[in-house]
């Protein structure tokens, strides 16, 4: 695989259980990058309070949503806990052509969706220092019932399970060493696998 920076845009999938931070990550990278470009997913869960269309998720309707993948709009999409996600692949290749690197915020699945499609794909798994201290991060965000909280620490131990399957690992235990740490994935200067120990 050819080095990020190095010849052209890249296309980035950024995976992690639910608390890790990835989205706090990426959030920090686009604040100093705003030449890279955040893929919008379409999904037809409806919008939780304070989410916009366009900008959180494209909110569509489950036979717009089956359209899309029948003509084969969507570079993936998944089925998560009873709702359709997909990645629309016009705005992405858009994105690529115009010179600019993409991020896409995926699960694991559809992580390995895209690196299916696209093999030049550059995987990025952000995860906790422990699973002890997701499960703490979780709880404290008060959002959770017990039995929910339960189902989101199984499937983050399952996700955790299949980090090997990424290109990099970026351990969240400090918001900006994280950043950093995809700013120099984005930029092709950090080519170790394995979580980021200095």
């Amino acid at each position: 695989m050819s080095l990020p920076g190095a010849d052209g845009p890249h296309l980035f999938v950024v995976s992690g259980p639910s608390g890790a931070g990835k989205g706090t990550v990426v959030r920090g990278v686009l604040g100093q990058r705003p030449d890279v470009w955040l893929s919008v997913s379409a999904t037809t869960r409806p919008a939780r309070p304070g989410e916009r269309h366009g900008i959180d998720y494209r909110f569509v309707s489950v036979p717009e949503f089956r359209a899309m993948r029948e003509r084969g709009d969507l570079l993936e999409s998944a089925e998560v806990y009873g709702n359709h996600y997909g990645t629309p692949r016009q705005p992405v290749d858009r994105a690529l052509a115009q010179g600019r690197d993409v991020i896409c915020e995926l699960d694991v699945q559809g992580a390995v969706s895209v690196k299916r499609a696209r093999p030049q794909a550059v995987l990025v798994f952000v995860e906790p220092p422990s699973l002890d201290d997701l499960f703490l991060r979780l709880r404290g965000r008060g959002t959770e019932d017990p039995p929910s909280l339960t189902k989101r620490m199984k499937a983050a131990y399952e996700e955790v399970k299949n980090k090997g399957l990424y290109d990099h690992i970026v351990v969240n235990d400090a918001i900006d060493k994280a950043v950093e740490r995809l700013l120099l994935i984005l930029d092709g200067t950090e080519t170790r696998k394995g979580p980021h120990t200095q």
